[in-house]
């Protein structure tokens, strides 16, 4: 579906930045791994994943005409160890962005000055998707710390590895000068 804003582009770009980062370090993680918890009362990445899930279906399900705190939400529960395969939690995973995609990618610039709610507090579209953004990127990096504590050596980076900096900075420039 094409994008009829520039303002939503951006949203959508990030969103799908934020998603690479943790589908990522998720990929580097065993199943055991996906449901381990640093401490007691630590989030596994298992239930940060589920409680993304669930706040994405909550907000942008009839985003722009129902609260975005679905009373059916339940969100207590998304903090529970909960058995799950694998797959069931990427389906639950995938399900949740498709979502958000599916809401946002429609919307014009006329729309972003719309009001919608979430816990009875008025938003306007923009804003909401900006809180969204933010809460999303803070989840994603929670999974990116976790996965890489529990890697420890075998983690493999996300981006620039340390001390290749300087080597990646050349390289940038060499194809922005080729272009």
């Amino acid at each position: 579906m094409p994008i009829n804003s520039p303002i939503v582009a951006a949203v959508v770009d990030e969103l799908q930045k934020i998603k690479k980062l943790a589908d990522k370090a998720i990929e580097q993680l065993s199943d055991d791994q996906l449901n381990a918890k640093i401490d007691p009362e630590a989030n596994s990445v298992a239930i940060i994943m589920r409680h993304v899930a669930g706040n994405m279906r909550s907000r942008w399900v009839d985003f722009l005409t129902t609260d975005g705190e679905k009373p059916e939400r339940m969100r207590d529960r998304e903090f529970e160890d909960v058995p799950q395969t694998r797959g069931e939690l990427m389906a639950e995973w995938e399900h949740g962005w498709h979502c958000v995609f599916d809401a946002i990618t429609p919307l014009t610039d006329a729309d972003l000055q719309r009001t919608v709610m979430i816990r009875s507090e008025s938003h306007s579209v923009y804003k909401a998707m900006s809180r969204q953004v933010a809460h999303y990127a803070g989840h994603a990096y929670q999974i990116l710390l976790l996965a890489k504590h529990l890697l420890g050596p075998n983690w493999k980076t996300l981006s620039i590895p340390r001390g290749q900096s300087e080597e990646f900075n050349r390289r940038m420039l060499a194809k922005l000068k080729g272009a």
